[in-house]
């Protein structure tokens, strides 16, 4: 599809390493290409297309559809170009007649067990196996249909995404290969022999019952129209696209939204995108329905109190409500009244005027992010240990790794295009270590198998890091050389002194972590001897007591054994969703500018004063349980939420309640009327990321274009909503695009100094720091020396939550994410997602479950000290004895009604990961539940009054 700018050369490129060049003639032309370029390859590098049914540059090469075949001189046969590599001197035709006949014969072949509704299929246009007919010249079929043929078979429809016709299957096996050779999921084969053959998801089930994770990379590699997607059959082929950046996780995938006139058609993963290298998932990939879904909000709406109707109005008049609103809390209660929190699924931009807004408009620091809910000690122990608040490598980097430790993370759910690339990368030969308390698809899945998983207790993280590090200092595992040169020597010996005491051993601590210390010690051993070792981690570090010293506990691990600073090696935190990082980044913290920069530096300060023109507050602002709190004492009345549903991703539900509850005003910038919108009284429409320009930034630090793919159906972007109110408090913003925002935000944070949209424009994307002195950016953070100078290591002291179990509540309760699901579900419950995934369940060990009577499907009661939900439970040994497990995906739920307010010592951040809890047999909802499920009634509410 040329039209899209992406041109198929058929083979993968040899490996970068090979600098070799070779020199051949094809057709008659020189042609210069790498030693282990395939013909085919070297072919389409010089404009000349091969016939191909079974090659495509994302795939290895097959051989297995007989058209690409050439004459090379001096060798016998017809050989296949997408299998026969390049050499010196070679001579090929790919244009005789001997080779235009053998390939109208295949093509023959093909088309005789094919049906003939070119016309009528919605691959007509788009289908390559249309093409090759017209390409080798095929204008009539020699056989009929009169003998054995496939046409009879059953379509599958019950994808909701895609339909499987095998009467349009060549059985060229793209399928299959993507599923295993990108994906790893193993889903599909070929069952059967010669004539018989088909392809199969998993045991001859249809495709929703299957193993099929519904990536779309069988779909994409799908030659003919046999992989279908529905909705290219419902509107037609696209006729042009748009290159952006998806909206869901911390991957920051890229596709092409192909378009026909201003209607999406479709979401193909560019195969040029940095950080999915041509893949996703089923979530950026064809979730993307919730922008026209009927829930959606379009016109804005007040009222003046909750137990109200809402009311639709024109933008004018809730622009000038919400500021006379925010203006008369401030001069009846004081000017640190009011606040904001900025959001993780917004663009930087977005992000950055929010954040602008409170400390030029507000006059205070009260703004606080989700990233803090779930990344803040990623922030603070990088910073205290390596100089820098973010991750170390690039997602390319997992390539060269030898050792892979994974802890609190479940990268095949929460980052599965990453995860994918993990997985590549492990069937080639890298040792694998798991640290978590379930049993994730990692430990174990097809031709993927840790060499340890170290099932601890939730809440005891740094007790392992610890233990892990007594192994490796003991041991003489150390690498002295790389601590004397790149870290503070002083300080290391002090540490090694204290992982070194005997109570700190893997023995020492058995019986707190339930691992048993022989794994522990040979993990230890894998990760400090075994090559390039990187760490990945995620919420399962983050969302504890002592989140941040788990952080610094492993960049302890990290330098001890001198892995960081190269290509493989690394501490990686895997952000959660798709601008957690940007909105860090962006000074969304109420103690920080952009740039992680203290609000009590004057020189800092000082710069922002004279670009913005006002004086700004030299004081930490609140955090957003400090504003719940300061609202239920009654000294904190408003508060602006753009794009994050406090109400079902905070912990506490019901003190977040309470705290919304007392509020006098509360306006919620969103696309639905979500849980927090219960408690609003302004609502301001947002747009989604296919209705705006800006930025993203991912977990690598990867900033990425975000383009608008059509207009806004609410009439703004959010970015123009927020400037909208800033005018309207006088603070005289004139913004035209979000390309001059991103020019302000590099004027005032010195790792973004080179970043402008021309240049991402011209390079696809930058690495922040992107400076002066990496004016392309920076994939690699700390390779000559740390950030902050030498590497500082931490004394990381285990000291275990407030949260205990007991007589009471025997039970740990830890919390995550889905694969078909994202954060709070507010956009996934609004496709065909909910077909995997329709309600939130309990998974409980089998011991656990029989000790109550259990079994899977009952409901069952959850409680804690801090509530108590009703959900239906999932009984699995993917869980410990003793550990529970849920999503929070869907608001009947309300999972965190359970979770405490117990938080990271340093940085405020929830510990979801730990709640004491007990598990019943129930008969349905709670009291709690049904009465939130009638606020939730009354509170969406519309009348019927239209707006201007």
């Amino acid at each position: 599809m040329a039209w899209l700018g992406e041109v198929d050369l058929g083979t993968k490129a040899p490996p970068a390493q090979a600098m070799s060049m070779v020199t051949l003639t094809i057709d008659g032309e020189s042609v210069t290409v790498p030693e282990g370029t395939s013909v085919m390859r070297a072919a389409a590098l010089m404009g000349t297309t091969i016939p191909k049914l079974c090659a495509t540059d994302n795939l290895e090469a097959f051989g297995s559809c007989r058209l690409c075949l050439v004459e090379i001189e001096g060798r016998a046969g017809y050989p296949a170009s997408c299998t026969t590599q390049v050499m010196n001197g070679m001579t090929v035709q790919t244009q005789t007649p001997k080779l235009k006949k053998l390939r109208r014969g295949v093509m023959e072949l093909y088309i005789s067990d094919h049906p003939l509704d070119c016309l009528t299929c919605p691959a007509n246009g788009d289908c390559e196996l249309q093409d090759m007919a017209g390409a080798v010249g095929l204008r009539e079929v020699r056989y009929g249909y009169e003998g054995d043929n496939h046409l009879a078979q059953e379509k599958d429809v019950s994808n909701p995404y895609f339909d499987f016709d095998p009467t349009k299957c060549i059985v060229c096996s793209r399928c299959v290969r993507a599923c295993d050779e990108v994906q790893g999921t193993f889903a599909l084969t070929i069952d059967g022999r010669g004539f018989a053959s088909k392809i199969s998801p998993s045991q001859n089930e249809n495709f929703l019952s299957s193993e099929c994770v519904s990536c779309g990379a069988c779909v994409q590699a799908c030659p003919t129209s046999t992989l279908q997607e529905k909705k290219v059959a419902e509107i037609g082929t696209p006729d042009r696209a748009v290159i952006t950046t998806c909206a869901y996780c911390g991957v920051g995938c890229t596709f092409r939204a192909e378009m026909r006139g201003e209607e999406l058609v479709r979401m193909v993963p560019w195969k040029d995108g940095k950080a999915n290298r041509g893949h996703s998932c089923v979530k950026g990939r064809f979730a993307w329905g919730y922008a026209h879904h009927k829930e959606r909000i379009l016109n804005p709406m007040i009222r003046e109190s909750i137990d109200q109707p809402w009311r639709e109005v024109s933008w004018d008049e809730a622009i000038a409500y919400t500021a006379s609103e925010f203006k008369r809390l401030q001069d009846k209660y004081g000017t640190r009244s009011v606040g904001g929190i900025t959001s993780s699924r917004c663009t930087n931009e977005e992000t950055f005027l929010v954040q602008k807004m409170i400390r030029q408009g507000f006059g205070n620091n009260n703004v606080d992010t989700c990233a803090r809910v779930c990344h803040s000690p990623t922030g603070y122990g990088l910073k205290t240990t390596f100089g820098t608040s973010a991750g170390t490598q690039d997602f390319d980097s997992v390539q060269f790794s030898d050792v892979i430790f994974v802890i609190g993370a479940n990268p095949t759910d929460g980052h599965p295009v990453f995860a994918s690339r993990m997985k590549q990368r492990l069937r080639e030969g890298a040792k694998l270590i798991v640290a978590d308390p379930r049993r994730t698809d990692l430990v174990k899945s097809p031709h993927i198998e840790a060499q340890h998983h170290l099932p601890l207790r939730p809440g005891t993280n740094v007790a392992l890091l610890t233990a892990i590090a007594h192994v490796i200092v003991t041991e003489g595992l150390a690498n002295e050389t790389y601590i004397r040169e790149r870290c503070d020597w002083d300080e290391y010996q002090d540490w090694a002194a204290f992982v070194s005491d005997p109570k700190k051993s893997p023995e020492a601590v058995e019986q707190l972590l339930g691992v048993s210390p022989e794994d522990v010690r040979a993990a230890a051993r894998l990760y400090a001897t075994g090559g390039n070792g990187a760490i990945y981690y995620g919420l399962g570090v983050t969302e504890h007591s002592q989140g941040s010293s788990t952080v610094m506990a492993i960049a302890n691990l990290a330098m001890v054994t001198g892995n960081v600073g190269r290509p493989g090696v690394g501490v990686n935190p895997l952000r959660g969703q798709n601008n957690v990082q940007g909105a860090c980044d962006m000074g969304s913290f109420p103690h920080e500018f952009s740039g992680y920069r203290h609000v009590s530096d004057n020189a800092t300060r000082e710069m922002f004063e004279k670009a913005w023109g006002v004086p700004l507050d030299s004081e930490p602002g609140l955090r957003i349980p400090n504003m719940l709190d300061a609202a239920v004492d009654g000294v904190f009345k408003g508060l602006f939420v753009q794009g994050e549903d406090i109400l079902q991703s905070d912990p506490d539900t019901k003190h977040v309640a309470a705290g919304l509850a007392a509020m006098e005003c509360v306006v919620v910038q969103d696309l639905f009327l979500n849980e927090t919108a219960n408690y609003a009284h302004i609502f301001l429409p947002g747009s989604t990321f296919l209705e705006k320009d800006g930025t993203f930034t991912n977990a690598e630090r990867r900033i990425q274009r975000v383009r608008r793919v059509m207009e806004p159906m609410n009439g703004y972007a959010d970015w123009e909503i927020v400037q909208l109110v800033a005018n309207a408090m006088g603070l005289g913003w004139h913004y035209a695009h979000p390309s001059e925002i991103m020019d302000e935000i590099a004027a005032l944070t010195p790792t973004f100094k080179r970043v402008s949209y021309d240049t991402l424009d011209a390079r696809g994307s930058l690495q922040w720091p992107a400076t002066d002195t990496a004016p392309e950016g920076t994939p690699t953070m700390h390779m000559e020396a740390f950030v902050r100078g030498k590497g500082k290591f931490v004394v990381t002291d285990y000291v275990p939550t407030d949260e205990k179990t007991g007589p009471r509540f025997p039970l740990l309760l830890t919390t995550g994410r889905i694969l078909s699901h994202y954060n709070v579900g507010a956009q996934t419950r609004r496709t065909e997602n909910v077909a995997w995934h329709p309600e939130d369940l309990l998974e409980i060990h089998p011991h656990d479950a029989e000790n109550r009577g259990l079994k899977t499907g009952d409901w069952v009661r959850l409680a804690s000290r801090a509530g108590e939900t009703t959900l239906r439970t999932k009984v699995t040994d993917r869980v410990a004895p003793g550990v529970v497990y849920t999503t929070f995906h869907h608001p009947d739920t309300q999972a965190n009604v359970v979770t405490t307010e117990y938080s990271d010592w340093a940085t405020n951040c929830p510990e979801y990961k730990v709640t004491a809890v007990q598990v019943t047999p129930s008969n349905g909802p709670t009291k709690w539940q049904e009465a939130y499920e009638e606020l939730a009634r009354r509170s969406r509410r519309i009348e019927a009054v239209a707006a201007e």
